[in-house]
């Protein structure tokens, strides 16, 4: 049985379709990068899974139990965590309260707010500065972290490198491995695909919506990447 897997999942806003008969699968332990240009339905997919979009019950699947049509705060009860693109911090919060906003419906597992700045040293010396006072890649960590409070058995991360320098994606992605030393399953939404096939046990190219390569990223050349990413 798999951890978490998408049957046929269509997906949308109002009229507007993104996602056209996704077949999706994670096992447990996992990290699986979802690829593909802008457009092409990789947030969606996110949303679907988290409850922020509402597919067709039974799409999806997640832990063999179905949560489509779930709302946002039960999925993260089930135990799915977003890191949201653009962090959606609380700019009025310190980082030790955002933190704790993500620890509201906290299951039973490893991660508290010194567990976090340990992850993410940087944080430390800014427990009590507001996250409108953070660089970009702190604020970033801050979101990564306000995530793992809930202690989510699958983590789903959106685009986290988006608009931050090389060196901070770099301090980013290397926290990766802490994140999944607990057997935490990670689902990484990203465009720098040579950083997401880095880390990513198998990846899922979309494009225009539909899956349009899966495989292990050893076994795939750059040409059928390519291919699969453009539409070419």
């Amino acid at each position: 049985m798999s951890f978490l897997s998408t049957h046929k999942l269509e997906a949308g806003y109002g009229d507007f379709r993104a996602l056209f008969g996704i077949d999706f699968e994670v096992a447990e332990g996992e990290a699986v990068a979802i690829i593909g240009a802008n457009g092409a339905g990789k947030s969606t997919l996110l949303k679907s899974i988290s409850g922020l979009v509402r597919p067709p019950p039974g799409s999806i699947r997640f832990r063999g139990a179905p949560i489509a049509g779930l709302s946002a705060p039960a999925v993260v009860a089930a135990g799915i965590a977003m890191v949201p693109e653009g962090r959606r911090l609380f700019p009025s919060l310190s980082v030790e309260e955002n933190l704790l906003v993500g620890a509201h419906t906290r299951r039973p597992g490893p991660w508290t707010v010194d567990r976090v700045l340990d992850l993410f040293p940087a944080l430390a010396p800014r427990r009590t500065t507001p996250a409108t006072l953070l660089s970009g890649g702190q604020q970033q960590m801050v979101a990564i972290g306000r995530a793992l409070m809930s202690n989510p058995a699958l983590l789903l991360c959106d685009e986290i490198s988006l608009g931050l320098a090389p060196v901070v994606v770099k301090s980013i992605y290397e926290a990766i491995p802490g994140i999944r030393a607990d057997g935490t399953t990670i689902i990484l939404v990203e465009q720098d695909v040579g950083r997401a096939l880095a880390v990513a046990d198998r990846v899922y190219c979309l494009q225009e919506g539909r899956v349009s390569l899966h495989g292990r990223p050893a076994s795939l050349t750059r040409e059928q990447i390519t291919a699969a990413y453009f539409g070419v």
